[in-house]
């Protein structure tokens, strides 16, 4: 994604190893936005956040975290889910919740929700989309799911029409009335449901038709305030540029003492979005950290104001729905209630499958695949330019959103081969402009080189004897001069031996390894990867092939 970076960081610390993943971004304005998604698009149920992302791929490119702490059992949120200035969830007073300006602002603060409802009599509380205990009444919207939930002894009147649950006056009419719960929520309506002593008022004051009337405060009014995306979470972290130790929110000291999987959002001066999350509960990759120990790595990070999210095996961050991080929990990654997501909705092109294509072939492709994803009607340029800077492909067109893809060069392989191109580095360009006259790019590199090719590793199972002069050849061929080094590498990437590096002339060349590590130690028996690369003024290129070691 353009100007959004993703580094995975360790920490070598008294108690263990810390291993923290960050994300940079750009302040989220225009073609960015910082959102809450639900699992399931309800408040209710609970998601991977690698589905959720998935869930929206055809509305932006995605980057996020976990959200807020959520109910085990039904899967809704602590606090507050806030989306296009609709109220899915209400805050939690004694906690803070994050919010996100329409100018890309984050703001960090405890936030209050007051609720009240008026049929034939006087006004009374209520909630919104959360069970009423007590003595109590709730407001069900859509967000919720499908039905209220069951509830032995409580009165519930339909409303329909009902607007959507923003701050200040709403009416609704009252369409039907019915008891116990488990009762459908309208689309385009609302349910009130009461228990204890509210029952029976619900039952008298709202009988149909008669027109409720519902009001919702908040307390500092955000919406008002241009923020029309918010989720809970907390505690509050970095105020100032400084950490916090604690800020007196309604934590248990077993949530934030112990050093567990964290995950934090904040934003920096210069209003860059700082995404953090660390793995823990994995002794020696990752030990975690304390929520004040998070604090201080987000100040580190440059942090100006931020805030902690949902800990513990919930800790999780993704990209485009591929996995990041190493979540704690055995199962892996956790079914939570709402991801945090960065989106960006201009034009995206992911990364090359291939890094080098070669003309001649020898062991490598010789065609590239180029890809390009739109998320609104759009018109685009796409380019593949070459190292001379001239356009070997360049072509404009409207499209509808989706995904485009080329293979180039074209044609069979033999009339690739006669009409090669040149030789060197190459840029895959694409430029957009879509409906709303918001103009994005991206670009992409790759090489043309045929410098290496045709590999062989000889023996591909070798028997290493102590008193003898063990060897492994690699030989290959160089169609021009190139610095040239080998590796000898466990099939995990675990470095054995480097041989070079060396310059060559072009024809057929070969290097040998003896078997040996460099303390002259015989390797290990096992699956090896003897690895070949060349760098010339045609860019880099490597070759890699497997063998057996017995002893």
């Amino acid at each position: 994604m353009p100007g959004v970076t993703y580094s995975r960081q360790v920490q070598f610390t008294s108690h263990g190893p810390v291993v923290i993943h960050v994300v940079t971004a750009p302040r989220p304005t225009g073609l960015y936005s910082l959102e809450p998604i639900l699992s399931n698009a309800t408040i209710t149920g609970r998601a991977r956040v690698t589905t959720m992302e998935k869930s929206v791929s055809n509305q932006a490119t995605v980057v996020g975290t976990n959200g807020d702490l959520f109910n085990w059992n039904d899967g809704h949120p602590t606090g507050m889910v806030l989306q296009g200035g609709i109220i899915k969830s209400p805050p939690y007073r004694d906690r803070s919740s994050v919010g996100i300006s329409d100018t890309g602002t984050l703001n960090v603060a405890r936030v209050a929700l007051y609720g009240y409802w008026q049929g034939l009599g006087s006004r009374h509380p209520l909630q919104v989309n959360r069970t009423p205990r007590g003595d109590g009444t709730a407001l069900y919207t859509p967000a919720w799911g499908a039905r209220t939930p069951s509830i032995a002894g409580a009165f519930e009147t339909v409303l329909q029409p009902f607007p959507p649950t923003t701050t200040g006056e709403l009416d609704g009419t009252s369409l039907a009335q019915a008891t116990g719960g488990g009762t459908p929520i309208p689309q385009n309506g609302a349910v009130l449901l009461s228990i204890g002593s509210q029952a029976p008022r619900l039952a008298a004051e709202t009988t149909p038709p008669t027109v409720v009337h519902v009001q919702l405060v908040m307390a500092p009014d955000w919406p008002a305030q241009g923020i029309t995306e918010a989720l809970g979470g907390g505690p509050l972290v970095v105020r100032n540029g400084r950490a916090v130790y604690t800020a007196g929110e309604d934590f248990l000291s077993s949530q934030l003492a112990p050093r567990d999987p964290r995950t934090g959002i904040g934003q920096r001066r210069d209003g860059r979005l700082v995404m953090v999350v660390a793995d823990g509960r994995r002794a020696g990759y990752s030990v975690g950290l304390t929520n004040f120990e998070l604090a201080q790595a987000m100040v580190r990070l440059g942090v100006y104001t931020g805030s902690a999210l949902d800990a513990g095996g919930s800790s999780t961050m993704a990209f485009d729905g591929n996995l990041l991080n190493r979540p704690s929990d055995s199962g892996g990654e956790r079914a939570v209630a709402e991801t945090l997501a960065l989106m960006y909705k201009g034009v995206y092109t992911p990364p090359l499958a291939l890094s080098v294509i070669s003309p001649a072939g020898g062991g490598l492709p010789s065609q590239e695949t180029l890809t390009y994803k739109i998320v609104r009607p759009s018109t685009v340029k796409a380019a593949i330019v070459g190292p001379d800077g001239a356009a070997a492909y360049d072509v404009t067109e409207a499209h509808l959103a989706g995904t485009y893809t080329i293979k180039w060069p074209t044609g069979t392989r033999a009339s690739r081969k006669r009409a090669a191109a040149p030789l060197g580095r190459w840029r895959w360009v694409v430029s957009a402009t879509d409906d709303l006259a918001q103009q994005s790019s991206m670009e992409r590199a790759f090489w043309v080189n045929d410098t290496l090719g045709y590999l062989r590793v000889a023996p591909r199972a070798v028997r290493l004897r102590a008193r003898r002069r063990n060897s492994v050849v690699a030989r290959f061929r160089l169609a021009h001069p190139a610095a040239v080094v080998g590796t000898i590498a466990t099939r995990t990437g675990v470095l054995v031996r480097r041989v070079g590096p060396v310059k060559l002339g072009a024809g057929t060349r070969s290097l040998r390894w003896n078997g040996r590590y460099r303390s002259g130690r015989l390797a290990y028996r096992g699956s090896y990867v003897f690895s070949v690369y060349a760098k010339n003024s045609y860019g880099p290129v490597t070759l890699a092939q497997t063998f057996g070691v017995r002893r």
